[in-house]
């Protein structure tokens, strides 16, 4: 990594400026003391939150295309952090690339705007710029306040990882992202087999007692292999965790949280 300072546009979403706070406020400082800035794309809209499998579903996908033009015209890659607007981002931007239906309606609709996309944006997580960009031994060199000794899980939940040839974050079977991550800011990973396994997410508002026998099932899973607490992208997955962990002792909490009381950012 060069000493040029980076800037990337960002998508905070919906959720990052109501319940899910910490998970941008502690992206922001944290991105300052590693050297790259987060910055904001104007009049952003809501990414609609999950991807439409409907092959004809082109209007939910305009915002998604206005916020990858906009990185585009700004000569930056697009990073998120949510795991639901990353999902989303991700595929519509293989759309524009991929499907040619998709590009001829999705730009018909946006003549109006003048805007004219073919894919030409990058969409990455803020974990894949501390991976492959800042790199983790930068990342470990900056903590001052090392997990030394806590054994944290890591929990992907589905949409960080899959459609897995789309998102191509990382393995979606054996993923490795959230662990190293643990290991640079001094941690214990905890391999336990639920981390990438769905904790009921949008289920949540037709039948509870699905994320219910879902989170208990990761919770004693995660508890069984030694974990003290959990770490996550995602703000469905730590809503539906945190609600129905019942008797559950096991905090789960934002990456971006642990990353900036590591560094010596959090206040």
């Amino acid at each position: 990594m060069s000493d040029e300072k980076l800037t990337y546009s960002y998508f905070p979403g919906c959720t990052l400026k109501n319940k899910a706070l910490d998970l941008d406020i502690y992206a922001r400082k944290s991105a300052e003391a590693l050297g790259f800035t987060l910055q904001e794309i104007p009049e952003w809209q809501c990414c609609g939150g999950e991807y439409p499998l409907s092959k004809d579903e082109i209007a939910t996908k305009l915002s998604s295309v206005r916020a990858l033009a906009a990185a585009r015209d700004a000569g930056q890659d697009l990073v998120t952090l949510c795991s639901a607007c990353y999902n989303v981002l991700k595929q519509v931007n293989n759309d524009m690339i991929t499907d040619e239906n998709v590009i001829l309606k999705v730009n018909n609709y946006l003549k109006a705007d003048n805007i004219q996309y073919n894919g030409e944006a990058k969409v990455v997580h803020f974990l894949e710029i501390l991976r492959d960009t800042i790199g983790w031994d930068k990342v470990k060199a900056a903590v001052k306040n090392p997990f030394k000794g806590v054994k944290i899980g890591a929990y992907y939940g589905c949409l960080l990882l899959r459609p897995g040839k789309v998102l191509q974050l990382d393995d979606p079977e054996n993923p490795q992202l959230l662990e190293d991550f643990i290991k640079a800011i001094g941690g214990t990973p905890v391999i336990y087999g639920e981390r990438n396994e769905c904790c009921g997410a949008y289920t949540i508002f037709e039948d509870k007692s699905i994320p219910e026998k879902r989170v208990k099932s990761i919770l004693t899973n995660a508890q069984e292999h030694g974990a003290d607490l959990l770490v996550t992208s995602c703000p469905l997955c730590r809503y539906n965790l945190i609600k129905n962990k019942k008797d559950s002792a096991l905090d789960v909490v934002y990456f971006t949280e642990l990353l900036a009381q590591a560094l010596g950012v959090k206040e």
